[in-house]
């Protein structure tokens, strides 16, 4: 271990109470779709992002209206700077049309989807349905039921 490594070892296990360690952020990629119209909108935008902390890049797609921030960031917190500039932002809600599985649900079809993209539909859980093959008990020995039991 060496004296190093002891030394460190022993600050540690010392300076655990008083510190608390902050969790890495992952590096990844935020796509958001934001509605821009012009080039003032897409600088406002692309300056607002770019003051994040953590952000790498900042890649504007106007025609598409998609904004790609890359870098240490949250999600939540990239959306929540995009739209306090007064545009509306959501996050892209359109994956590539080869990764939905088929059949294409209903939902997934949008008229404002990029070409080669459907919208990301959530499928529902299957609930299961019960069916009921049995005669409830009340109706197994009445008179109207013609397939009752008949006691002579």
């Amino acid at each position: 271990m060496g004296v190093g490594g002891t030394l460190e070892y022993l600050s540690d296990l010392m300076g655990s109470g008083y510190h608390h360690k902050k969790k890495k952020k992952q590096f990844q990629t935020v796509e958001l779709k934001v509605r821009m119209d012009c080039d003032g909108c897409e600088l406002k935008v692309k300056n607002a992002l770019s003051s994040l902390s953590g952000v790498k890049s900042v890649e504007i797609n106007r025609k598409q209206q998609k904004v790609t921030v890359t870098g240490y960031v949250e999600p939540n917190k990239v959306l929540k700077k995009a739209k306090s500039t007064g545009k509306k932002a959501e996050i892209w809600p359109y994956v590539p049309y080869n990764l939905v599985a088929h059949p294409y649900a209903v939902q997934a079809y949008d008229k404002k989807a990029p070409p080669g993209y459907v919208r990301r539909a959530e499928v529902p859980a299957n609930m299961g349905t019960v069916t009921r093959y049995e005669d409830p008990y009340i109706t197994m020995f009445s008179d109207d039921n013609p397939n009752a039991c008949s006691i002579m």
